[in-house]
């Protein structure tokens, strides 16, 4: 499966990149679709079959999962 993350700041998204590569998952960081928006504009697209539930940092603000003709909402943080 496809993801794109969106942060609530710059550094969370490249400390999100930093945690993501310790667990052998490989992340794009790029400017968010507007569509999708977000509080800093970095983006983060990954893939993987784990469970999402342990890829969960305090740092997303939302999490999408890519579909035919574009994103799932799945995640969205409390704060």
């Amino acid at each position: 499966m496809e993801y794109i993350a969106t942060f609530f700041t710059h550094s969370g998204a490249v400390k999100y990149k930093k945690h993501m590569f310790r667990l052998g998952i490989s992340v794009e960081l790029h400017p968010v679709p507007r569509r999708l928006s977000s509080d800093c504009g970095i983006g983060a697209s990954f893939s993987t079959h784990r469970d999402l539930r342990k890829l969960i940092s305090e740092d997303i603000d939302k999490l999408y999962r890519k579909e035919k003709g574009g994103e799932k909402l799945i995640y969205t943080s409390a704060g």
